[in-house]
């Protein structure tokens, strides 16, 4: 029952927001969601009744009056997509039927899944690399300042204590609406 519950809010932010992307649209219900009860406690897998993971719950639970006002948001467009279809090693025909656009990959050119400036990113942890797991993950992203200007602090943390996450810079600083920041 998630899809036309989210589907409906999307359509909510699209009247409130007209000029933005589905991308917009997709990062603000997704930056905004939480994972956590009101009192801090995890949200519970019904099933189980344990707490639930982000394979349960995906982004978390949509705040609909937080994504009416996001701060920022992650924006993509058509060239960012087919790029995506690209790393995964689309051809021109099978780009063609899915979009109806003829487009060809730039063969001299190194595309990367990871790329994609999405709200979240997967990382691969190999065990069997020869140095116990161990490994650098880099992603890049661009936001959007939709908010008021000002300075926006990272806060990342992860379960795991496998898994060590390093966000550079700590603060992205905008002074006007609109405004962009990698």
């Amino acid at each position: 029952m998630s899809c036309p519950h989210v589907s409906g809010l999307a359509a909510l932010l699209k009247a409130a927001h007209p000029k933005w992307s589905p991308a917009a649209i997709t990062s603000a219900l997704m930056t905004t969601s939480y994972a956590t009860y009101k009192n801090g406690a995890p949200i519970k897998d019904v099933a189980t009744g344990k707490p639930a993971t982000p394979f349960d719950y995906g982004a978390g639970h949509v705040d609909p009056m937080a994504a009416l006002d996001p701060g920022l948001f992650y924006d993509l467009g058509v060239e960012d997509y087919l790029s995506f279809l690209c790393a995964y090693h689309y051809t021109t025909r099978d780009i063609k039927i899915l979009t109806h656009i003829d487009f060809t990959c730039d063969s001299s050119k190194n595309y990367s899944a990871g790329d994609l400036n999405y709200p979240s990113f997967a990382a691969s942890l190999y065990t069997n690399s020869g140095n116990g797991g161990a490994g650098t993950e880099k992603y890049t992203r661009t936001l959007n300042n939709v908010g008021t200007p000002g300075t926006y602090k990272v806060s990342v943390s992860t379960p795991s204590p496998a898994v060590k996450i390093l966000v550079e810079p700590k603060s992205l600083s905008f002074t006007r609406a609109y405004e962009k920041k990698t």
